[in-house]
């Protein structure tokens, strides 16, 4: 399904904030705040996220001059965590109207997409819209104990320690604006290893970028980027091999990227690269706000993807339900 808005809301101001191993990360530099604990120096890491989800907003408002809090008509994030607490919690502390979100590491782009249909219905001024991510309170819950020590295939990716968020307003000249949106589809293609989520949701991604641009009447050149959000390198590569059997030529596929693919650069400590709720979040609302702002992207659609199991559903021998959602962001 694809949304049009007419109204083109806008993104006012982006906050992003990061963990001490994310210093690693290719876009360290965008990134406005980089602490050295992990938790925050709290108690748990569970703690520490939701430090790290209010110092991502708090960063808005300073950037917005927004003094207070109640200004802000909408909250709407999610993360991992079970039940969303970090987000619960964050939100408790920031007192505004909270909507929780969750499509897994799709969540940077669904709460994006919610807020922008606020906006465009003339039922908010502000709206924050993100997610997040922390390593250790994400692995320990889907995989096993950080101490464990196991080892990961080449297909598995780090959950990042990062939050992202975006204010959403009426449309300002100038600013990077959403014009479209697509909420994806769930699409599951049978995957049962949890170790190689960009697999599973590479075809997700195909789903709704190529539903984006068949009902848009658009080529995949009429954008300066595709971003997908934590395919990895390989769900990349799945990716831009599923658009090669539909004829995309070679200068096309170029034109596809991806947050997690490139997020730690080529270091293979990292195996296939980056991936949670923080890391599309973390980048989107970084390094892509910075490059539509400077003008060197022009129109560029985002796409975060997400799978969408639980320790539960692992357990259970199913398998791993994907999707991914879509918005379009120009500049004019």
């Amino acid at each position: 399904m694809v949304i049009l808005f007419n109204t083109k809301p806008s993104i006012i101001a982006c906050g992003s904030v990061a963990g001490p191993l994310e210093k690693k990360s290719v876009f360290y530099s965008y990134f406005d705040s980089v602490v050295e604990d992990e938790r925050w120096n709290q108690q748990t890491n569970e703690q520490g996220h939701a430090m790290m989800i209010q110092e991502a907003c708090n960063i808005i408002m300073k950037k917005a001059n927004i003094t207070n809090n109640l200004d802000i008509d909408y909250f709407l994030s999610g993360d991992l965590v079970n039940q969303m607490t970090p987000t619960n919690f964050a939100a408790r502390e920031l007192a505004i109207s909270f909507i929780g979100m969750f499509s897994a590491c799709a969540t940077s782009v669904s709460s994006l997409i919610v807020a922008s249909l606020l906006t465009e219905l003339g039922a908010s001024k502000y709206a924050i819209a993100g997610s997040s991510s922390q390593h250790n309170s994400i692995e320990r819950q889907f995989r096993y104990p950080i101490d464990y020590g196991g080892q990961k295939p080449e297909t598995a990716q780090w959950t990042v320690t990062a939050a992202g968020y975006a204010l959403v307003g009426k449309h300002q000249p100038n600013l990077p604006s959403i014009v479209a949106g697509t909420i994806g589809k769930v699409v599951d293609y049978g995957e049962v290893n949890p170790f190689h989520m960009g697999g599973a949701m590479a075809p997700a991604a195909f789903d709704t970028i190529q539903s984006h641009l068949k009902k848009r009447n658009q080529k995949i050149s009429d954008y300066d980027v595709i971003m997908t959000g934590d395919l990895g390198k390989i769900g990349l590569k799945i990716l831009k091999a599923m658009f090669a059997q539909t004829g995309a030529k070679q200068e096309e596929l170029e034109i596809f990227r991806d947050a997690g693919a490139e997020f730690y650069g080529e270091d293979k400590s990292f195996q296939s690269g980056a991936s949670g709720a923080g890391c599309s979040a973390s980048v989107y609302y970084s390094y892509m706000e910075q490059q539509l702002k400077t003008g060197r992207y022009k129109r560029v659609l985002l796409c975060a993807t997400g799978a969408l199991l639980s320790p539960l559903s692992f357990q259970q021998g199913e398998s791993i339900p994907c999707t991914a959602h879509a918005v379009e962001i120009t500049v004019e």
